[in-house]
């Protein structure tokens, strides 16, 4: 007897994929193409969609092995045409399971790419300065080692060697020593003016004209989404003989668009906007949307001007597609080569019949069947009885689960409430004390595995729900009570996976926060869980609620409190302030925190209504998490210190650092308060000792927060030590996700340059207006109060008053009255009476004296850079 995996037929699939890369050729082939183009509408994108179960990521397997070797599938696929030419297809799974992203996506079309035996040098130039931004000290060869999923790429032992050639051949160009800092300072500087110059060293490269602008773009991974279109470049440039056509395959596309309200789907549609010589094969559950021009905003790209093929009632390739059941041919075709004894069908026709009838085409049903076949053949010695399989799908999965022996059906049932599990989890939802039916379990074919996951198993959707369902005929049934008490110890269990590290911490949160809110469980861990996860400005997304405010009527629950809370302050880095301070006050109205947690909204809430000028309601809202006294006090007690700073009572500020300690980040308070005194050298001691606390607590968020607002306050008096410090601060902000930072990074760049850079007060604005459309306050002050610095060390009376008018627009009463007042002490003029005066710490004319002389030094170093 045999049983072999077999893919059945999909003819129909496969010859959309066939005639689509005939299409798409000849497109790329056709006169005229640019792949510099953006303005051109994508007529790139094949588009499967149809129900779970059907056979989706069964087909985008079969299509990329197909690609891959034409000696693969079935025999009745016929070849490619031969116009197409060679393909390269690689396949990305976008499940939330999986934790893909943008920069998975990249690494992987570049790794396919790199068994070309070519290096891509606009790609690669731009990636290495993207790693070593946001993963400094980490090789990229030993990333690639420590994910499994990348080292089953062809390329992934040839990458990191193509890419350090390029390094090497621009580091000897340029006159760099060695190459893996070439992409820093004066090296990046010497590249992007050797490309703008198009000196004959770099000509090739300088034909990809927005390559020197993406190697001055912020590192990150929105800007690595633009990669996109230099891989393309690099395609483009191969000799004729060795071009080929990129097939990207992106399987559960539905997932893309479930977290963080598109924003993974928004960058992945820039990849495919930005390739536009590689065909994009998606399948998923879902209609692909992107003609849809209501989602003009949401998308870079939206509606049918854009996406004329992805319009409804479009006959030419590619286009959208549903995948539809199997007909009955194709499912007779399935049995019979499934299963065969002496090369025969050990099916006979009435069964296969039959199973054929019941299935309505569903791949899953027909894989359940042969499954229950072959545990009867094995288990009785003998062929099962026709009437075996006159079951539905639900009753099939009924008895398919009923066969199973008892204390397996017992794991099954359990792991029916996870997303994804192991071997030791399951075991301990189970409430078993040895692992051998779970090992069992894992054994049989309608489990999944991924061994990169955190945990490594998963059930298919449809058989989890149809699972829960059927249990209620089942001889053995549980009860509510069972079910309730199997959840319990699910929860239990997930809670001890909390330790082990961020990752466990994150999908554990994701996990147990369903858990609790299906079925009303104490918040026990969460609680805890809840507190680590926002402590270090890292917010991964967690996927467990909307934090649309007309969602928000329904909460019933303390876990759907906790998971609106959490999913609106991670948000909070991606949208307008204004909306997460919304969104937080209708979780505290709906009264379903208990007291231990609602300081955690009260807290974050009080941080939007400073960030946005609120400054009474930010101040009680701090007070509020004072007085409770729990583990938000000392963070709100340094939130008032700031809004103390914010408008001018230095005294107080510094009176409340002193009690505030190492939880409540004393030094980088301090920091906060000598930088605006003027005293720079104390600003930068106080805030290096906070970054170096943060290091050595394992706190990589605060160490970045800390090291950002070093780089700004080191950019009024030591040059060459900011551009160190900025470039420190964008290596640790590749580990955390903070937006005010990321802006104050930005800033200090402008602090840095000012009297020196004559298109300064343009790019302050430019930041301004990035801080507006974030919502932070502070950060418009900040950037404009750059552009006072500015034009006070060009000495021009002129741009200082444009630019004390921009700043005076920030100024509310107190509120950063005491920049306005610094312009002028800083010019040496007398404050208009009408302003608000600070209380600074040793009286105005000592901070005078001290702002003076920073633009006095300012003075002189922008003369010798002039030679005068």
């Amino acid at each position: 007897m045999k049983a072999v995996d077999f893919f059945a037929d999909r003819q129909g699939e496969w010859a959309s994929v066939t005639e689509s890369l005939v299409r798409h050729t000849e497109r790329v082939r056709a006169p005229g193409f640019d792949v510099e183009d953006l303005e051109a509408p994508r007529r790139n994108v094949l588009v499967f969609y149809g129900v779970g179960g059907i056979g989706k990521s069964t087909l985008s397997r079969g299509v990329a092995d197909r690609l891959a070797d034409a000696a693969t599938g079935r025999e009745d696929w016929p070849p490619l045409n031969p116009s197409v030419g060679r393909v390269l297809p690689v396949r990305i799974d976008l499940s939330r399971e999986t934790g893909a992203d943008v920069e998975s996506l990249m690494l992987a079309l570049r790794l396919a790419v790199a068994d070309l035996g070519h290096a891509m040098p606009a790609f690669d130039i731009a990636f290495q300065r993207y790693w070593q931004s946001t993963h400094p000290g980490e090789p990229l060869e030993e990333y690639l080692r420590r994910r499994t999923w990348f080292s089953r790429l062809p390329g992934s032992n040839v990458l990191s060697q193509q890419m350090q050639s390029v390094l090497s051949d621009a580091a000897q160009v340029l006159a760099l020593p060695g190459t893996t800092g070439a992409l820093v300072g004066l090296g990046l500087r010497s590249l992007v003016g050797a490309l703008r110059d198009r000196r004959h060293w770099v000509r090739t490269l300088a034909g990809c004209r927005r390559l020197a602008d993406l190697l001055e773009a912020e590192p990150s991974q929105d800007t690595l989404s633009y990669f996109a279109h230099l891989l393309a470049w690099d395609l483009e440039q191969l000799p004729e003989r060795h071009r080929v056509t990129p097939v990207v395959l992106l399987d559960t596309f539905e997932d893309a668009g479930r977290r963080g309200h598109r924003d993974l789907e928004k960058l992945i549609q820039r990849v495919v906007w930005l390739m536009p010589n590689a065909l994009f094969v998606i399948t998923g559950r879902n209609r692909l949307q992107w003609a849809d021009a209501t989602l003009e905003g949401q998308l870079d790209w939206a509606g049918p001007e854009c996406w004329p093929q992805l319009v409804g009632g479009v006959r030419e390739e590619p286009r959208q597609h549903t995948v539809g059941y199997l007909s009955a041919e194709d499912c007779d075709i399935y049995l019979c080569e499934r299963l065969t004894i002496g090369g025969e069908p050990l099916l006979d026709d009435r069964t296969r019949y039959l199973i054929t009838r019941n299935s309505y085409g569903l791949p899953l049903y027909l894989d359940l069947a042969v499954m229950r076949f072959l545990d009867l053949y094995r288990r009785n010695g003998r062929t099962p009885e026709v009437h075996e399989f006159n079951l539905d799908f639900p009753a099939l999965v009924a008895r398919t689960f009923r066969d199973l022996p008892p204390e397996t059906r017992r794991v099954l049932r359990s792991v029916s409430l996870l997303d994804a599990f192991s071997i030791s989890l399951a075991t301990a939802a189970s409430s078993l004390d040895h692992d051998a039916p779970a090992m069992d379990l894992v054994e049989r074919p309608f489990v999944d595995a991924d061994p990169a996951a955190p945990w490594p198993y998963q059930l298919h959707d449809l058989i989890r729900e149809t699972v829960r369902e059927a249990d209620s005929t089942s001889e053995d049934r549980w009860s509510d009570a069972d079910w309730q008490r199997t959840a319990l110890r699910a929860f239990q269990a997930l809670g001890g996976e909390t330790d082990r590290d961020r990752t466990r911490l994150v999908a554990s949160l994701r996990q147990g926060l369903r858990l609790a809110n299906d079925y009303r469980l104490d918040l026990g861990w969460l609680e805890e869980a809840a507190f680590r996860y926002v402590e270090d400005f890292l917010w991964e997304p967690l996927g467990t609620a909307e934090t649309d405010v007309s969602d928000l009527a329904s909460i019933t629950t303390p876990a759907h409190a906790l998971s609106v809370t959490l999913a609106a302050i991670a948000d909070r880095q991606s949208r307008h302030r204004s909306l997460t301070a919304e969104t937080l006050r209708a979780v505290l109205a709906s009264g379903q925190l208990p007291e231990t947690l609602r300081e955690l909204p009260q807290y974050f809430l009080a941080e939007c209504d400073r960030d946005l000028g609120n400054f009474q309601a930010s101040l009680a809202g701090m007070q509020q998490v004072i007085d409770v006294g729990g583990r938000l006090a000392a963070t709100a007690a340094r939130g008032q210190a700031h809004l103390a700073r914010r408008v001018g009572r230095f005294p107080q500020v510094r009176a409340a650092a002193e009690a505030l300690g190492t939880e409540g980040r004393r030094d980088r308070v301090l920091g906060d308060l000598w930088w605006s005194q003027g005293t720079i050298a104390l600003a930068c001691s106080s805030y290096a000792a906070s970054r170096d606390e943060a290091l050595s607590t394992g706190q990589p968020g605060e160490a970045a927060l800390s090291q950002a607002c070093l780089a700004f306050a080191s950019a009024f008096q030591d040059r060459p030590r900011a551009a160190e410090q900025i470039a420190r601060a964008k290596e640790l902000l590749g580990q955390a996700s903070i937006r005010w930072a990321e802006i104050q990074v930005q800033i200090a760049v402008l602090v840095r340059d000012a009297g020196l850079a004559s298109d300064l007060p343009e790019r302050a604005e430019r930041v301004a207006t990035l801080a507006q459309e974030a919502g932070l306050t502070s950060s418009v002050a900040y950037a404009r109060l750059a552009g006072c610095f500015h034009a006070t060390v060009l000495d021009s009376p002129s741009l200082l008053e444009e630019a004390r008018d921009r700043l005076r627009t920030s100024v509310r009463g107190e509120e950063f009255a005491y920049l306005m007042e610094l312009t002028y002490l800083m010019a040496g003029d007398q404050p208009p009476t009408e302003l608000p005066a600070a209380q600074w710490l040793d009286g105005v004319q000592q901070t005078q004296a001290r702002w003076a002389a920073l633009v006095a030094d300012r003075r002189r170093e922008v003369s010798a850079n002039r030679g005068e």
